[in-house]
């Protein structure tokens, strides 16, 4: 019944899928590779139809599964009917009122169960007796019944294991095929977990790359026959190596999210579930950029250094396994190949050298396995031995994960040496925890760019150790190092200064991206204002134009009409004429041509002084008809005419027609 369930599931799975893709043949290449998965998969319906067939829903085969068996149950009912008739009638005739009988079934066999002590009137064999428990006796006349009835449950037996041999050997004919679909469907519930648990959290894909190694080559080597689609999307250039912006532990956030259902579910009063939402896992923001190889994490005691290694671990290894990252925003991770940590309680001053032997060998078997691809989480490197050589071994090993040791080493420590390193090496990078000193308590936020300063004096004081007890220690702790820790608070000060000076900047980013926005849409309907008042003015112009045509048109046949009554044709008037038939016809079409303007300032010329000969291009002459001075244009020797443009008009003149300069 689970190989029938697991068939039928992968087969209702495959027909949706397939009737997905019916209506859509783009679900097949959105669904990629699941799809192909689910569709290469190879059911064989007809076995689980007959496996539904013959085996019932509580697993047992049905009667229905062979003639025999039917028979053989059949039997079997038919003698046990018989037996309990043959009991019951024995036991009646014996019932007194001190008797006490009733059946029992030993090995499958009826039998009677009597009081020690207590005669039967009927024969039987004695199977067992005992003080505590009386005696037990199969009546002979219930023997050759029992008998029968051994056989008929030997025959049930048989037959039932013929139907399941039968089966058997269907199923071997499909072994492959069916291993290959409970692995597919195996792999799809995996897929559907990882889905699920990150919807639940409601977490970040994150986008994996493969980074690039000191040499300046990628790492293709070891992924491209299984990630090529993961090596064709890796970006040359990324800002940082590992960008995780408010993350959060899942444990802490999945224990959080249990602690609220759980007061929820036992009607706890409303104030307190508010309370205990409000106090929700504070996320860490990771930001290490790629020149960085060496994190160095300080800080008090429970602050969330240990967390902060946890986190990024889990990030890492959760994003490796196809899981969202728990955080609010998108997550750049690396590819690494392997994941080390030494990640235990916190270390202490009276730990055993035995436990700090330990500690050492772990560490020298993670510097012995990682690759340049490696992440390495280290906590308390070097704690639980003298503090001077337990810095001085933190320095070496760190310096050693740095060299050549590992993609990225994170590392806290309370070795105040180890937050110098940064200062005369670039691939170090130093972080702390920060504490609240008024409060008294970590606020699990971390600082970049900023070591971490002892806040052991300063807690005692506030906490009421005598002043003379702390007077003693800032004097033993030494002056340099008040002087460190008024840097760092300065450091941190400014820290935390730059900070809000990044977000008041971020700020104003954003309104002048949307003052740019509105100034790009003001620019549009600008263009688009301008481009409509140029077609505007255009039909303007056009109007003006086709009246003055009209105007001119009609000014035209006025003189026509004028001259035909006064004069008689002459050779003039008959151009004119001609001229006018022509001006006609073009303004019919709407184009004023240049020979109607010489029609027209023909009509209108004036007696003036004609030049003698032609002028040249360039020259400026005098228009009798327009009373005013043209530039010429063109020559034409041939026909002695010009073509002269007097402001916007160009016109075809005459020698006859162009007065004296």
């Amino acid at each position: 019944m689970a190989v029938a369930a697991i068939l039928e599931s992968a087969y209702f799975l495959q027909l949706n899928l397939k009737a997905a893709i019916k209506e859509d043949a783009d679900w097949y290449n959105r669904f990629m590779p699941l799809s192909q998965l689910i569709m290469e998969m190879v059911i064989n319906v007809s076995l689980v139809r007959v496996i539904k067939q013959v085996i019932d829903e509580d697993g047992s085969v049905k009667d229905s599964a062979s003639s025999a068996l039917k028979r053989a149950r059949d039997q079997v009912q038919l003698l046990e009917k018989k037996l309990s008739q043959l009991m019951d009638s024995l036991i009646r005739n014996e019932m007194k009122e001190t008797s006490f009988l009733e059946v029992s079934n030993i090995d499958g066999r009826w039998c009677i169960n009597s009081g020690t002590g207590q005669l039967t009137s009927f024969n039987g064999l004695l199977l067992s007796s005992d003080s505590g428990t009386g005696r037990i006796i199969e009546p002979l006349s219930a023997v050759p019944l029992n008998d029968e009835l051994q056989q008929a449950r030997a025959s049930v037996a048989k037959a039932e294991a013929d139907v399941l041999l039968m089966l058997t050997e269907k199923m071997k004919k499909d072994l492959d095929d069916i291993e290959k679909v409970s692995d597919s469907v195996i792999q799809l519930d995996v897929i559907n977990a990882r889905a699920t648990y990150s919807l639940f959290f409601r977490g970040a894909s994150p986008s994996l790359y493969l980074s690039e190694k000191r040499d300046g080559s990628f790492s293709t080597e070891t992924y491209l026959s299984e990630n090529e689609t993961l090596m064709a999307s890796f970006p040359k250039e990324r800002e940082w190596l590992l960008y995780m912006p408010k993350a959060y532990h899942p444990l802490m956030l999945q224990q959080h999210r249990q602690n609220v259902q759980k007061a929820k579910k036992e009607g706890s009063n409303a104030p307190d579930v508010s309370a205990l939402e409000q106090a929700h896992p504070v996320p860490v923001d990771f930001f290490i950029s790629h020149k960085t190889r060496v994190l160095t994490i300080t800080g008090p005691n429970t602050g969330g250094k240990t967390i902060c290694l946890k986190t990024v671990g889990l990030a890492a290894m959760m994003a490796k396994s196809g899981l969202h990252v728990l955080s609010s925003e998108s997550v750049e991770i690396p590819w690494f190949d392997s994941v080390f940590a030494d990640i235990g309680d916190e270390q202490s001053l009276s730990q055993s050298l035995s436990t700090f032997s330990g500690h050492l060998k772990q560490i020298s078997d993670i510097r012995s396995q990682s690759t340049s691809q490696s992440l390495v989480l280290l906590d308390e490197v070097g704690a639980g031995t003298n503090p001077l050589e337990g810095a001085a071994l933190g320095m070496s090993l760190l310096e050693s994960f740095a060299d050549s040791g590992a993609l990225l080493t994170i590392a806290t420590t309370h070795h105040g040496e180890l937050k110098s390193l940064k200062y005369s090496n670039d691939a170090f990078e130093n972080a702390c925890m920060e504490f609240d000193e008024v409060n008294l308590k970590p606020t699990y936020k971390i600082l970049w760019g900023v070591p971490g300063r002892s806040n052991a004096i300063n807690i005692s004081e506030k906490l009421g150790l005598p002043s003379v007890v702390v007077s003693n220690a800032r004097e033993l702790h030494g002056a340099a190092s008040a002087e460190i820790n008024e840097v760092i608070i300065d450091m941190e000060r400014f820290k935390q200064d730059s900070q809000e000076l990044l977000h008041e900047a971020r700020h104003h980013l954003m309104l002048s991206k949307i003052l740019h926005e509105k100034l790009k849409l003001a620019r549009r309907k600008i263009k688009e204002h301008g481009t409509e008042q140029r077609y505007r003015k255009m039909r303007q112009i056009s109007e003006a134009a086709s009246m003055a045509r009209s105007i001119l048109h009609k000014k035209v046949r006025q003189l026509r009409a004028h001259a035909t009554q006064t004069f008689q044709p002459t050779a003039d008037q008959k151009q004119l004429s001609t001229s006018d038939s022509q001006f006609t016809a073009e303004a019919k079409n709407g184009r004023p041509t240049e020979s109607m303007s010489t029609s027209v300032v023909g009509i209108n010329k004036q007696p003036s002084a004609a030049m003698t000969e032609l002028p040249e291009v360039g020259d400026m002459v005098q228009v009798s008809s327009l009373g005013r001075k043209a530039t010429v244009l063109r020559v034409d020797r041939s026909k002695e005419e010009i073509l002269v443009q007097a402001g916007n008009m160009k016109l075809k003149l005459k020698l006859a027609e162009i007065g004296v300069k």
